[in-house]
C-alpha cells in the first residue's frame, strides 16, 4: 500500500473515531445541559462548527435561560456564517444576562457586519470597557475599527487597531488593517511594514497576501507583487482586485502570456457573477409568479416554478421554503420535508424553518415522522 494510501486512511479512521466519540458523548449526557454545553464549547474551539451547533443545539433546550449556551450557539452560528440566527441568540443571551460582555463583542460584530454600525458600536463600546482577557478585548478593539472605518472615521481606527496590537502583538489580521488605515492616511511606509508583518503572522490569509501584492505593484516591485499575488490567488481564486492586479503585474514584468490567461480568468469570473446575479433575478421572478399561482390555487403549477426558482438559485432559502410548502400541500411528504431539511442545513439556528419543520414534521405521516425524525436527532 502506497505512504500516501496509508496516511488517507488513517486521517479517515482518526475522524470516523472522532465522529463515533462526539455520538457517544452526547448519547450518554443527552439530558445534561452542563454537559452538552461543555462539549459544544470543545468542538467550536476545536473548529467543528456544525458539530458544536448540534451539541449547543441540545444545550440551549435543556438549558433555555443560560446566557452563555444561548452565546455559544450563536458564535457556532456565526461561524456556520447564519447571521440572523446568530444575532438572535447573542440578543437572547444579553436577555438573560444583560452585562455579558463576550455576548456584547458577538452582537456588535454581527451588526457591523449588517451594517447595523451606530448599534453595533453601543455594544463594542460597552465590551471594551468591560472585558479584562487580552486576546476578547483585542478583538473588541479590532471589531470596533472596523466600524470607524466603514464611518470614514480613518484615524480612529488606526487607534483602534494600534491598542489591539499593543494586546495582542500577533494579531495578523490587525495589522492588515493597520495598514490598509495606513494607506489611507498616506503613511504608504507604514503601511508596507504593517502588511509584511501581516503576511509573515498569517502567511495563508489571502486579504493579507492580496493587500501586501497591490502595495509591492504600486511600488514597482513587480516580481515581489507577483509572488504574494499568486499565493493569494491560489487560496482566493476568485478575488476581483487580485486578480486585476496580478495580470497588470506580470505585464509590467514582461510576462505577457501569463498576463493574458490571468485576464481571461478575470473575464470568466466577471461573466460567472453576472450568470449568478441573472439566475438570482429570475428565481426572484419565479418566486412571485409561485406565489401568484398558490393564491389561485394551482399548487402544482406552483411547485413547479418553485422547483425551477430552487435550481437557478440554490440559496434562495424564501422559494425553497415555497416549493416546501407546494409539495406539503400536495400531499408530497417525503419531497417537502426533504427541502425543509436542506433548508434548515443551508441556513442552520433560523427559528421560523425549525418552527415550520416542527409543524410540518407533526402533520407528517407516522412512517416519515420516524424517518425523518431520526435525521434530525
Amino acid at each position: 500500500m502506497l505512504p500516501g494510501r496509508i496516511i488517507a486512511l488513517g486521517v479517515l479512521s482518526c475522524s470516523i473515531a472522532l465522529a463515533q466519540q462526539i455520538e457517544r458523548t452526547q448519547t450518554a449526557n443527552a439530558k445534561d445541559g452542563a454537559a452538552q454545553l461543555k462539549l459544544g464549547e470543545k468542538l467550536e474551539d476545536d473548529g467543528q462548527a456544525s458539530e458544536a451547533f448540534e451539541a449547543l443545539t441540545a444545550a440551549v433546550r435543556l438549558l433555555p435561560k443560560s446566557a452563555e449556551a444561548h452565546n455559544a450557539r450563536g458564535e457556532a452560528l456565526a461561524d456556520l456564517n447564519s447571521l440572523k440566527a446568530a444575532r438572535s441568540e447573542f440578543e437572547k443571551a444579553l436577555r438573560y444576562d444583560p452585562a455579558m460582555p463576550m455576548a456584547h463583542l458577538n452582537l456588535g460584530m454581527v451588526l457591523a457586519q449588517t451594517e447595523e454600525l451606530a448599534v453595533a458600536a453601543k455594544h463594542l463600546d460597552f465590551a471594551v470597557a468591560k472585558l479584562r482577557r487580552s486576546e476578547d478585548l483585542a478583538r473588541a478593539h479590532y471589531l470596533r475599527a472596523k466600524v470607524y472605518t466603514d464611518l470614514s472615521q480613518v484615524e480612529r481606527a488606526r487607534t483602534e487597531l494600534q491598542l489591539a496590537l499593543k494586546l495582542e502583538p500577533e494579531f495578523g489580521a490587525a495589522w492588515s488593517d493597520l495598514g490598509q488605515a495606513l494607506k489611507t492616511l498616506l503613511d504608504d511606509k507604514g503601511a508596507l511594514a504593517a502588511f509584511e508583518k501581516a503576511v509573515a503572522l498569517s502567511p495563508n490569509d489571502p486579504v493579507a497576501l492580496m493587500r501586501l501584492g497591490v502595495e509591492l505593484y504600486r511600488e514597482g516591485e513587480y516580481k515581489a507583487a507577483i509572488e504574494q499575488l499568486q499565493k493569494s490567488y491560489q487560496i482566493n481564486p476568485e478575488d476581483q482586485t487580485t486578480l486585476n492586479t496580478l495580470q497588470s503585474a506580470l505585464r509590467a514584468d514582461g510576462q505577457t502570456a501569463a498576463a493574458n490567461e490571468v485576464k481571461q480568468r478575470l473575464v470568466d469570473v466577471l461573466h460567472e457573477r453576472d450568470v449568478n446575479t441573472q439566475n438570482q433575478l429570475a428565481a426572484d421572478r419565479l418566486s412571485d409568479e409561485a406565489t401568484r399561482l398558490e393564491k389561485n390555487g394551482d399548487l402544482k403549477g406552483s411547485a413547479d416554478r418553485a422547483q425551477q426558482g430552487v435550481v437557478l438559485d440554490p440559496d434562495n432559502i424564501l422559494i425553497r421554503l415555497k416549493l416546501a410548502d407546494a409539495l406539503l400541500k400536495l400531499g408530497k411528504w417525503k419531497e417537502g420535508l426533504a427541502q425543509l431539511v436542506e433548508a434548515m442545513r443551508r441556513q442552520p439556528g433560523d427559528a421560523v424553518l425549525e418552527e415550520k419543520w416542527e409543524d410540518a414534521l407533526r402533520r407528517a405521516p407516522a412512517e416519515l415522522r420516524a424517518e425523518f425524525g431520526s435525521q434530525q436527532n
